[in-house]
């Protein structure tokens, strides 16, 4: 069994901001796989699929980002699972340029409050998907609360397949490094 837990805040107001680029890239894969249901269980919306013979659920905590691992500590409970091997939480990275992936095994916060909390839950050893929304000079909770640029709106749609690509492959082929070889690449720019 895997869990695919997208991170984000709740909420109409925090729709389309960078900080729940999580959320969104799990609604685009439920869309990909034609999942209509969501229901709300452990503190979270949650959706579920079989892939490849395997019970996948796409999860998103209800609890806002800095309490994510208050939802996350109660499906692993309950299912009895390996962080090492049955998580994958994906969530926004600044230090990455917009459209960058980053998939990391362990490591730690990197001073995301999302992150924090799963850690002081699980441990540090889980899989991540780092997505990157880019830095700005500004304000830092200003930025990841903002909504995408026109010009990163442009490019989302590209990003999350490639995003989606990322996830399916993790969830399919089962061989890690070889997605991280993959994926863990900077973002060719646009001559």
């Amino acid at each position: 069994m895997k869990v695919v837990i997208g991170l984000g805040n709740p909420g109409k107001k925090y729709e389309k901001t960078r900080h729940n680029i999580g959320f969104i890239v799990v609604d685009s894969l439920r869309k990909k796989f034609n999942l209509t249901d969501e229901r709300e269980k452990f503190q979270a919306l949650i959706s579920e699929k079989n892939i490849d013979g395997e019970k996948v659920i796409f999860f998103k905590p209800q609890t806002f980002m800095n309490l994510s691992g208050n939802a996350l500590i109660e499906i692993v409970n309950f299912y009895k699972l390996d962080p090492k091997k049955d998580i994958i939480v994906i969530y926004d990275d600044m230090s990455l340029d917009f459209g960058d992936i980053r998939i990391r095994e362990k490591g730690s916060s990197g001073g995301h409050n999302g992150i924090k909390s799963i850690i002081s839950h699980i441990g540090e050893e889980f899989i991540r998907v780092k997505c990157g929304i880019g830095a700005k000079k500004e304000d830092a909770v200003e930025h990841v609360l903002g909504e995408f640029s026109q010009s990163e709106q442009k490019e989302l749609v590209e990003f999350l397949e490639k995003l989606n690509e990322c996830v399916i492959e993790m969830l399919t082929v089962h061989n890690l490094d070889r997605t991280m070889q993959k994926y863990n690449k900077k973002k060719e720019k646009i001559k």
